[in-house]
């Protein structure tokens, strides 16, 4: 699949099945854009992965608000955010919810320079970025989402460890997905399950109810 069509087909994914809106898509637009752009001096995703960002990246991100029941639940905090993916996404889809927050935590100068810029040209209200490491803050948040932040224990341990109010850990895994959760599970005492990706058939999506 071309460019094109990758854009074409995500967006209309956007659209009828995860309910984003022609204001929002025009947004996402535009933080593509300047992904693009800042990624010709700045590595914020792969070069490989330029050309199929609507798939690859976009999509991939925005998939998660199937999964974030905002209506009885109001922060999230997005660990190791990097370029966005998918902390800008879901800041894009709850904009217009103004009760949602969305911390965003990153310790690249360079990636936490170019969020506060897409903060300041998207008009994001409902963002904030943290520029040092997540372990320099409390996080108090209703949900924890990564994606390609750290190995699962590790991320277990700061579920566990770090986060301050019962929560709800949402981490995107690849196709070593089950393996993982096998060697990490002897330490987990919580209700999860996993779910397949919408992106990737061989992905999988880790759902952790760490209220229980």
């Amino acid at each position: 699949m071309n460019p094109s069509e990758s854009k074409v087909e995500s967006k209309l994914v956007l659209a009828k099945n995860l309910n984003f809106n022609d204001k929002k898509l025009e947004l996402i637009e535009l933080f593509v854009q300047e992904v693009l752009n800042y990624n010709q001096k700045y590595n914020l995703i792969s070069r490989s992965s330029e050309k199929d960002i609507w798939n690859r990246h976009v999509l991939d991100s925005a998939q998660l608000v199937k999964h974030i029941d905002h209506k009885n639940f109001n922060s999230l905090a997005d660990l190791g955010t990097g370029g966005g993916f998918p902390g800008i996404m879901l800041s894009i889809f709850y904009s217009d919810i103004f009760t949602f927050h969305v911390k965003l935590y990153e310790k690249s100068k360079v990636k936490v320079n170019f969020i506060k810029s897409i903060i300041d040209k998207l008009g994001l209200r409902n963002v904030y970025i943290y520029d040092n490491d997540y372990q320099s803050h409390i996080i108090d948040t209703d949900y924890i989402v990564c994606r390609a932040f750290k190995k699962l224990p590790e991320i277990l341990r700061i579920s566990r460890e770090t986060m301050k109010r019962p929560h709800k850990l949402i981490v995107m895994l690849g196709k070593s997905a089950q393996d993982e959760l096998n060697k990490a599970s002897k330490g987990m005492i919580y209700k999860y399950k996993l779910v397949p990706s919408i992106t990737e058939s061989d992905s999988k999506i880790l759902l952790v109810d760490a209220t229980k």
